[in-house]
């Protein structure tokens, strides 16, 4: 099983890029948009469109902002938008697809780069979605959450990590949260399963010549429940073409 993930930049904008063009060549059964920056009704004659898959979006309430999408090969048995914090669900921030026992979600945690009120944002959204994953922990179903979490966990998942400790994304509260999420609340990094290397980046700055130079950071995952620990099979970031200022993450399962 192919699960994809990328945060686009804009949807319409991507797919000018040809983002569409080169997934329906993926043999993906599950696809994670996030930052679609579109509302759903604003897609008519852009080239979004795959065929043999359900698609379904979480737009967020202002125009141009934020907003999730998620393709599934099967169709689903449910379609959840949002995890019931009024603050964030309001910014289209999280689409789970259910397919049996399997949960998919694409997820897009807020990035608090733009100051001190954006970094609330973000920690108040850590703070509501952290009884919301042990919620998902008692359901007993499969999950795989995938998106952009806007946070590198540890210093092999950025390249200038020493530079960056007092900044958004590698601050040690936030790192210390990912350390409770792989640790107490149960849920396993699959990527680190398969590619323990440094130097595996999603995310380059649009300045200077950070993604020519790898000068990166890791911030789109896939984590898993713990039912589905040891499944991923292999892992690699596309980089051959650029779709927006992330590259998408491709995970084979062995489901």
């Amino acid at each position: 099983m192919r699960v994809i993930t990328v945060n686009v930049c804009g949807i319409r904008s991507a797919a000018e890029k040809g983002l569409f063009r080169w997934l329906r060549r993926q043999r993906a059964d599950f696809i994670c948009l996030q930052e679609t920056r579109s509302q759903e009704h604003q897609l008519a004659g852009h080239d979004v469109r795959l065929a043999g898959f359900h698609r379904f979006f979480c737009d967020a309430e202002r125009k141009g902002y934020a907003g999730v999408a998620l393709y599934s090969r099967e169709r689903p048995d449910r379609v959840v938008r949002g995890f019931g914090a009024r603050e964030f669900d309001g910014e289209g921030r999280y689409l789970e697809v259910q397919v049996g026992a399997l949960s998919v979600v694409s997820l897009y945690l807020p990035s608090g780069s733009a100051g001190p009120e954006r970094q609330a944002s973000k920690f108040r959204f850590l703070e509501a979605f952290t009884p919301h994953l042990a919620r998902l922990r008692r359901r007993g179903r499969h999950y795989i959450l995938s998106g952009d979490w806007n946070i590198a966990h540890r210093p092999i998942d950025l390249k200038n990590w020493r530079a960056n400790q007092k900044n958004s994304g590698f601050l040690p509260e936030e790192r210390a949260w990912m350390d409770r999420l792989f640790g107490p609340a149960g849920y396993v990094d699959a990527f680190r399963e398969v590619r323990p290397e440094p130097e595996l980046y999603t995310w380059w700055s649009n300045r200077g010549q950070a993604r020519a130079n790898n000068v990166g950071w890791r911030i789109d995952y896939q984590v898993v429940s713990a039912s589905l620990a040891g499944k991923a099979q292999a892992a690699r970031i596309y980089r051959e073409s650029r779709f927006s200022d992330h590259a998408p993450l491709i995970m084979d399962y062995g489901l």
